[in-house]
Order: C-alpha cells, then structure tokens, then sequence
C-alpha cells in the first residue's frame, strides 16, 4: 500500500469515527429530549386536572393541596375554550395579561393579548392539545417545550460545532506545519542531489573533450548526443539547485520554448510514440526555461508512460486574450484517469505503477504555482481513450509581429 493509499484509509477510519460519535450523541440526546417531553405532558396534564379540580371542590384542604401541586408546574401552558378564547395561562410573562379589566389601574400588568395569541399560536405548532371537560365545558390545554428542554435540544449540536470548529482549526495548523516540514526536506534533498551531481558531471564533460582531441571526433554524432545528454544533466542539477529559492521570471514566446523541449524529448523516445505540435506562437509568458522545461519533461514522461504499445501526444498552445492567459494542453491517447482521481494524481506517493515513486506531478504542481504563479489541472480524461493536463500562465505579452511557424 502506498502512503497516499494509506493517508486516505486513515482519513476514511477517523471520519467513521466521528460520525459515529456524533450520532451516538444525537441520538442519546433525543432519548432523553423524548424522557423530558413525555414527563412535561404529564406535568402539563397534572396542572389541567389540578386546575379542574379547584373549580370542582369545595375543600379547603384539598384546595390548598392541589395549588401546591399547580404552582410545582413550571411548563409554560394556555387554556382556552372550544371556541378558541384564552381562558387562563401559566408560565408566561408575569408583566403582560390578556385580560383588559385586570391592566386597568395596574401598573405592574400591561395588556398584551398580542403576545399571548402569539404564544398560543406557537404552542399549537409544538403539541396537541390536552382535552378536559370542567362544568359541561370542553377546556383545550395547549403547551410548549420548558426553557431546559429547548436549550437541551440544541446543546448538542452548539457542542458538535464547537468540537468541529475546534478540530478543523487543529487539522489546518497541524497540515500547515506538516506542509512546512516537507517543504524543507524537499529543498534540502533538491540541494543536496545538486551538489552530488556537480562532480560527476564536470568529469563527463572533460572526458568527452578528451575523447574529441583524441579520436579527432569533433563532428561525430554519437558524442554530439553524448554531449546533449551531459548538458542536459547541468540543467537537471541546475533545477534541483534552484528548488527552494524564488526563481527569476522572463518573457519567452510559450511555442517556443514548448518546442524546443518537444524537439529534444522525441528523439529519446520509441518511436511507437507520434508527437504533435501546433497552437499559437504569438503567446508570451514569465517562464524560468530550466524549471519549466523540467514541468513539461514530467508531462510527457507522465503521457509516455500512460501510453500501451503505439499512440499520439499533442501539445498545444492557446489562450484567452481577455482574461490574459496563456493555455498549455498535453494530451495523449493512452489509459485515461479516473474522474475521481483527477485531484488525487497530484498528491506525493500517489502512482499507477509498481516502481513508480509519485513524485513527478507533484514537483509539477509545485513548479507550476509557486514558482510560475500559474495553475494546473486535468482538463479532461476518459478512461481507455486518453487525458489532457492544461497549464495555465499568465499572459505577458501578445507579440502580433513574430510571423508564424
């Protein structure tokens, strides 16, 4: 299993895990929301009766006990009468009446009959009602959830959110730092190959140049290729030199600098392989020619490997004049990738083959958009018929003189 593969079931594993804690929380706090509602009907059902019987009885002791057990009810209840009429309340706003002769010359009472229709309106959206006959008359007590019911229905959810808000600011300052980790190593092991490679190239260019005085090959084509290759090692060990450090940018005409790259990547090759070049040559952007070329090598490494057997890699070079930018397609003809991995192949460790490291596109994105300032993505893939990578730079220039290819 490789890292990315195993970063990904570890996230998969602990995102279970919340979720099962919070369901477990959501549902333990509903049990008891349903406890506490079922006993505040019951205690709402004991006032009603409680209230009954105070018209009923005419027992002063009796009385006495049932105001007791009325004035221990603390749910906020309305009684009306079946034509809808408030006949009495409890546990509302002591300051407010709807009765009008009671406010008259009271200053401690106003008359609201507002705030009490909009409760009643409430509670009839909350629960049915309790249905009571006092004298011959149908009594309907209506009412709602306690202040401790309510704040307990939410107190899970504030709790949860304040738990998530509290892991999410712990994810991203962990990721933060663990980002910044892995940059280092990145520099330092970039520095560090640099520095490895730096001998062994010098005694390559000075052994070809003892074999060109010696056999007199100055014009040979097998040690002009040589040559090329041993160049081509300096500008690998010029790039990983250059990792870490903000590269200097200058405008270079974008079908340029592709080609010449195109060039020299499609003679090392097999030749299964077809290359295609077109698009627009007047497009110019701030590239630094090592790093960039280094972006493209892993493109096409990354399309010739995708390729079975024969196939054709295009590049393609366009552009929105509007938004000023510069447009770099690489398509190939070979497997394709899945729409669900088209973020995923751009994580370290992440790769199709057995002995690949999952680096390339990595580097790639890195090189693309914090040294070019540019963006990349897959534009487009369908599994078995191919994929297209496009690059995104900024347009510095649209050089409308430079006469086409």
């Amino acid at each position: 299993m490789n890292p990315y593969q195993q970063k990904k079931r570890w996230k998969y594993s602990l995102l279970t895990f919340a979720l099962v804690i919070a369901s477990g929380s959501l549902l333990y706090t509903n049990y008891l929301v349903r406890n506490i509602a079922r006993s505040e009907r019951t205690r709402a059902q004991v006032w009603a009766m409680s209230m009954k019987q105070v018209l009923a009885s005419d027992d002063n002791d009796f009385l006495n006990y049932v105001f007791a057990v009325r004035d221990s009810s603390t749910v906020p209840a309305i009684v009306t009468d079946d034509r809808g009429d408030i006949l009495l309340s409890r546990g509302l706003d002591v300051g407010k009446t709807f009765i009008k002769l009671a406010a008259e010359g009271n200053k401690k009472l106003k008359y609201e009959p507002a705030y009490f229709e909009s409760e009643l309106a409430y509670m009839k959206k909350q629960h049915e009602p309790i249905k009571l006959t006092v004298l011959g008359t149908p009594w309907f007590v209506y009412y709602k959830d306690s202040p401790l019911l309510t704040q307990l229905k939410f107190f899970p959810y504030i709790q949860l959110s304040v738990i998530a808000i509290f892991l999410l600011m712990a994810y991203t300052a962990f990721s933060s730092s663990r980002k910044s980790e892995q940059n280092q190593v990145w520099v330092g092991l970039a520095k560090e190959t640099a520095h490895q490679l730096g001998t062994p190239i010098s005694s390559l260019m000075a052994w070809i140049e003892l074999m060109k005085e010696k056999y007199d090959a100055e014009d040979d084509t097998l040690i002009a290729e040589m040559e090329n290759d041993v160049k081509r090692l300096e500008i690998v060990a010029d790039r990983f030199s250059k990792i870490g450090s903000k590269p200097q940018l200058e405008d270079h005409k974008v079908y340029e600098v592709v080609k010449d790259f195109v060039d020299y990547f499609r003679v090392r090759v097999s030749k299964n392989i077809s290359f295609e070049m077109r698009g627009n040559p007047y497009m110019q952007a701030g590239l630094n020619v090592p790093l960039f070329d280094w972006v493209l090598e892993n493109l096409l490494k990354n399309a010739v490997n995708a390729i079975e057997g024969k196939g054709l890699i295009t590049v393609e070079i366009s552009g929105n004049k509007i938004k000023k930018q510069v447009f770099i397609d690489v398509s190939d003809t070979g497997k394709g990738i899945p729409r669900s991995k088209f973020d995923t192949v751009f994580q370290p460790g992440y790769t199709t083959r057995k002995r690949g490291w999952g680096l390339g596109l990595s580097l790639t994105k890195r090189m693309v958009e914090n040294y070019h300032n540019g963006q990349i993505f897959v534009r487009d893939s369908e599994v078995g018929k191919g994929t297209t990578f496009r690059i995104v730079l900024k347009n510095t220039k649209y050089d409308k003189q430079t006469p086409n290819r």
